[in-house]
């Protein structure tokens, strides 16, 4: 199983979060927190194209750079 390390970093706007990959061109949004860390991993997975593909998020209360490990078949 191949592993990928990747910084996210998800904050809040006026109107949900968005959440950003620092070392790819991706991001993705969603009206929670909970919902925009689905949706940036569900466009990391099309962006690498592995589907199944898990990534560990872990939930955040302000903004701020993390670490995450994407795993594939």
């Amino acid at each position: 199983m191949a592993s990928r390390t990747l910084q996210v970093v998800i904050y809040a706007e006026a109107d949900g979060y968005v959440a950003q990959c620092l070392d790819v061109d991706v991001a993705s949004e969603g009206a929670t927190e909970e919902e925009a860390r689905a949706n940036i991993q569900e466009a990391l997975e099309l962006y690498f194209d592995e589907p199944g593909a898990q990534l560990d998020l872990p939930e955040v209360g302000r903004a701020h750079v993390e670490q995450v490990t994407l795993k594939s078949a």
